[in-house]
């Protein structure tokens, strides 16, 4: 139960963090990012889950087998296109800001984007094997290592289309809005050859041609708004058009209603990026460019605003580390026997229920893991962990986890 004095220090926290905040500081877009940020834990903790073997291990498995209907949550949950937009958008204007080389710039986002993947993966590859040693099955490792490089594949994208700022900033100047046309136009050849009639005879690594303009999409979008080239007409178009164009594939084309992958499904949408999810998130955008005065009108409100920056202050940490908070829960779980929404197969309406129950668990574990991982997300302290030697150290563990969690190994 919250007591006066937490109200109150919380009240205090959220005055001080106000009076902190720059005047020319865009809450809506911040607001935005946290909301993006939060759909991340939420989706991978609502539509994952396990199933427990003989041996004890922990398997993967998501209630998106069993209950068709909850696919619509998944548009709500996949805002990896908002989270692109608001990217291109800070871009464009950190971009604007630089002082020094374009090179120097990218670096430094490279590295603050960096050193969370490295501290995550590299503590993960310390351990594995002393879990190993303490009992945990092989199985539940593997599973707990897939977990927690699931997320990370975005990190490497996201870090291509940042380099990719300068030749975004010139389109969006010369064509505005216009300029993400070429790359929802590209999915869309792509998707037409592998699920036409000449699907049979295209290979299959044709699909890989998406990634990059698939998620380069909403990214040139936010880039072409930070250059104040969408205004609400744009916006409504993308609105308007999006949503249209996601009712035909899913109506017409019979796209996959999930926008993430259901074990055993035939085909997916989002790895790589299918034409539904560009068209989902261009209905997301569109949707942000409208409702941005009023988001950043809710945000005046210090109670409200105190939460988005703390939010976006731990952005990395809760993107590294939020399966890992599940796994904190499961694998001890696991030798418990099943427990129901835990470590039992997702395949009733009670698993549902009780893994809501969970959430609030597992958000405890992550608060208390950020305590700890947040130290990531600073900036290098010579002298305790900026050395070349630890940086490799670090660089090693971190690729020797990366073979176990892809089965390499």
């Amino acid at each position: 139960m919250t007591t006066p004095r937490t109200l109150t220090t919380l009240k205090r926290t959220a005055e001080r963090i106000e009076r902190q905040t720059p005047a020319h500081r865009d809450r809506a877009v911040d607001g935005l990012r946290a909301l993006a940020l939060l759909a991340v834990p939420t989706g991978h903790w609502l539509l994952g889950g396990f199933t427990l073997d003989s041996d004890g291990g922990l398997h993967n498995a998501s209630p998106l087998s069993a209950f068709g209907g909850l696919a619509p949550a998944s548009w709500v949950l996949q805002m990896l296109g908002i989270f692109f937009l608001v990217g291109g958008y800070a871009s464009v204007l950190s971009f604007r800001r630089r002082k020094g080389s374009v090179g120097a710039w990218l670096k430094g986002r490279v590295v603050r984007l960096g050193r969370p993947v490295l501290g995550v993966t590299a503590v993960w590859a310390l351990a594995a094997p002393v879990l190993y040693a303490a009992g945990v099955p092989e199985a539940t490792l593997r599973t707990g290592a897939k977990l927690v490089i699931q997320p990370l594949w975005f990190v490497g994208v996201y870090v291509v289309v940042t380099a990719l700022t300068p030749y975004c900033v010139k389109a969006a100047r010369r064509l505005g809005g216009w300029a993400a046309a070429p790359l929802i136009g590209s999915v869309a050849v792509v998707d037409v050859l592998r699920y036409g009639p000449l699907a049979d005879s295209v290979p299959s690594w044709l699909s890989l041609l998406n990634i990059l303009p698939g998620w380069l999409f909403a990214y040139q979008l936010g880039v072409s708004w930070g250059e104040g080239r969408i205004g609400r007409r744009g916006a409504w178009l993308l609105l308007a058009g999006g949503t249209v164009l996601f009712a035909a594939l899913l109506v017409v084309f019979h796209y996959p209603a999930s926008m993430v992958g259901v074990p055993g499904a035939a085909r997916t949408n989002s790895h790589p990026p299918s034409l539904l999810v560009l068209a989902l998130a261009a209905a997301q955008s569109g949707a942000a460019l409208l409702l941005r005065d009023r988001l950043a009108r809710l945000l005046a409100r210090p109670a409200l605003w105190a939460p988005v920056v703390v939010i976006n202050l731990c952005a990395m940490t809760i993107l590294c580390w939020h399966q890992s908070a599940m796994l904190a829960a499961a694998v001890p779980g696991s030798f418990v026997g099943e427990l129901a929404g835990l470590t039992t197969a997702p395949d009733s309406l009670g698993w549902i229920a009780a893994r809501l129950a969970w959430m609030p668990v597992f958000a405890a574990l992550l608060v208390g893991i950020a305590r700890y991982a947040r130290r990531f997300e600073g900036p290098p302290v010579e002298g305790r962990g900026a050395t070349a030697v630890r940086r490799t150290v670090a660089g090693l563990l971190a690729a020797g986890f990366a073979v176990f969690a892809l089965g390499l190994a």
